[in-house]
Order: structure tokens, then sequence, then C-alpha cells
């Protein structure tokens, strides 16, 4: 077996004080036999009508949406984007707490294609599956992962995705070893299925063995990307994420992305996911909450919004849904735009 590459030493254990992409090529509507899916618990309306909180997608400087539901089909994700009237867009390819594989056919990556170009959204991406863990040291789950993860990557390339968002993995024995592992296997994964679709490191709370919990171990992680594949790996920021490992956005904005920008860089920075938290500042517990209700507050959003060194990053939000989901993610991107409007 191939020796894991070896990473430069980090302080991932010190705690944390101080891309543009091609858009997927639209594809001409067509009489694809889309039909609206039967209102459920997703909406208290007809799927794929404007919602009355829903505003206007017309002048977001960056792509702002939400994670949406593909019940009923990937195809059926756009109906859920025009309803909250998203310019952005984030889904699961197939079902996130299962290791059952699918793969996309010509009907339906042409479907999808089709649907969302009947939509504002500008900018599409992909949270990979849970189950995935690139980092472990158990080769059956390592190679299971491995597996996974190149699907995944195949099922965003097909339906023309801009980028891949996936997390760090659990390193169980040896941080350095498991951050070694998590190189190697991505390196793998990116040499095995070449596309235009970006993936994208997503920070994390630094919970128990978790990788990604800081910028320098992060920075770490993506900087061992050899330089043929560097161009299609950046990172995601997690506001929640940030928070919970200890980055104080709150009250110490500027001195964050100072940091963020000397140790990873913001030529890395590919997608934002905009959350608030449930959980206390360093907690590293990752508990999403409504922008601006929870202990992140809304002040840190608004200068997110009209922050200029962020002024082109997609942002997403995965804030809960509550009963009525169209209705609560057209509130937070109202929210959200009226920031930036003031």
């Amino acid at each position: 077996m191939t020796p894991a590459r070896k990473v430069a030493p980090t302080n991932a254990d010190t705690s944390a004080s101080k891309r543009a992409t091609t858009p997927a090529a639209k594809v001409a509507p067509k009489k694809s036999g889309l039909k609206k899916a039967t209102p459920s618990a997703w909406t208290d309306h007809e799927i794929g009508e404007p919602h009355p909180l829903a505003s206007s997608p017309a002048n977001d400087r960056a792509p702002l949406g939400a994670h949406v539901s593909i019940a009923g089909g990937t195809a059926q994700a756009a109906l859920r984007v025009r309803e909250i009237g998203a310019s952005a867009a984030q889904i699961f390819t197939k079902q996130a707490n299962r290791w059952l594989e699918r793969d996309v056919d010509a009907a339906e990556a042409a479907d999808f294609r089709a649907a969302f170009a009947n939509t504002p959204s500008r900018w599409i991406c992909a949270h990979d599956s849970y189950l995935i863990n690139l980092a472990s040291p158990d080769p059956e789950l390592r190679a299971r992962s491995i597996s996974s993860f190149r699907t995944e990557l195949r099922r965003c390339h097909a339906l023309g995705l801009q980028a891949l968002v996936s997390h760090p993995g659990n390193f169980m024995d040896d941080r350095a070893s498991g951050l070694a592992r998590n190189v190697d296997a991505i390196v793998e994964a990116l040499e095995a299925e070449p596309g235009a679709t970006m993936l994208l490191m997503e920070l994390t709370a630094g919970q128990g063995t978790v990788l990604g919990g800081t910028f320098d171990e992060m920075a770490a992680l993506v900087g061992a990307i050899p330089r043929e594949l560097a161009s299609r790996v950046g990172v995601c920021l997690d506001t929640a994420h940030i928070w919970a490992a200890g980055y104080d956005l709150a009250t110490h904005y500027d001195d964050v992305w100072a940091q963020f920008g000397d140790t990873i860089g913001f030529e890395r920075l590919g997608c934002l996911h905009l959350n608030d938290s449930k959980a206390a500042l360093g907690s590293h517990l990752d508990r999403h909450e409504l922008i601006g209700e929870g202990t992140i507050g809304g002040e840190a959003f608004r200068r997110i919004m009209t922050d200029e060194r962020l002024a082109a990053v997609p942002r997403i939000i995965e804030t809960p849904k509550g009963d009525m989901p169209a209705a609560t993610d057209s509130r937070m991107l109202s929210l959200l735009r009226s920031f930036s409007a003031a």
C-alpha cells in the first residue's frame, strides 16, 4: 500500500485566539415531464410558487440560497429554489445517511439542468454523505468511504454542479496520520474522477477527533494537495462551525477574517455556510440556529453581507426549517438581503 503523504505539522491542537467557477452550461428547457411535487410538510402552499415571504434574488451580488430537498427527484429541487427566491442552492445527490449509491443517467442530468434553467439560481453545490470518513484508520471503512466519495464526485459532474462540499474526516487514532490519510484519499478520488466540480473542504466545529476545526489545520490539509490538483480544491466556511471552534465573529470579526486571510487565504474561499449557533463560543458543538436568534447574533451576519472581501462568495443557509421550510428559508434569505440593502 502506498505510504501516506507527509503533511507538515500544525498547531491544530492549540486554541483559536487570535473562485469563481465556471457556471454549469444551461440547457434549454424542454418538455421533460417535470411535475410539481405534492404539497407536504415542506410548504404551506403549492411547491414552485413564490412564497409570500420570498424576496427577489435579482440584486444578489453573490449567489444566495439554501439547502433544499430533492424529494421526488433531483430536478424537483428547482421548484423549491424558485419557491424561496434563491439564487443559489445546495442539495444532497442521494440519501446522506445511507451507503446505498446510485448513478446519474443522461435523462436525469438533462431534466435537472433544464429545471434549474427556469430558476434564478446561478450556483449549485452538493454536500456529500455524512457517512464518508476519508481519514479513517480502518482499511474497510476508508476504502468504502473513498468509493462513495468518488461516486459523489461523478454525480456532481453529471449534474453540472459548481461544487461538492465535504467535511474532513475523523482521525480516530493519531491526528497527523489521519490528516495524511485524508489528503491521500482526496488525491486518489480527484485523480480518478476528473471534472469541473470544485471540492470545497468545510471547516468544522472541531468536536472529538474530527479534523478541520482550526484555520491552521485546514490550511495544512488543502496545502498538501499536489499542485496539479490544487486548482480543484478550496474551502467552505460555516459560521456556526468556526464559532463553536472558538473563532469569535461577534466581538472580534476583523481579527477572525484577518487570521483566515493570513492562514488559508481568501482566494481559497469557495462558499459560505451562513448559520447562527445554538452552542456557546468554543464549545465544539455543531448546533445550527436561525440567523440572529443564536449565540452569534445578527450583527456578524450584517457585516458578512456587506464585507467587500466576501462580495463574490456564494452563500448557503442551513438553518432549522421547522414545520414550514419554505416560509422559514424565505424569511432567512429576506433577512440577509435586508442586511446588504441597509
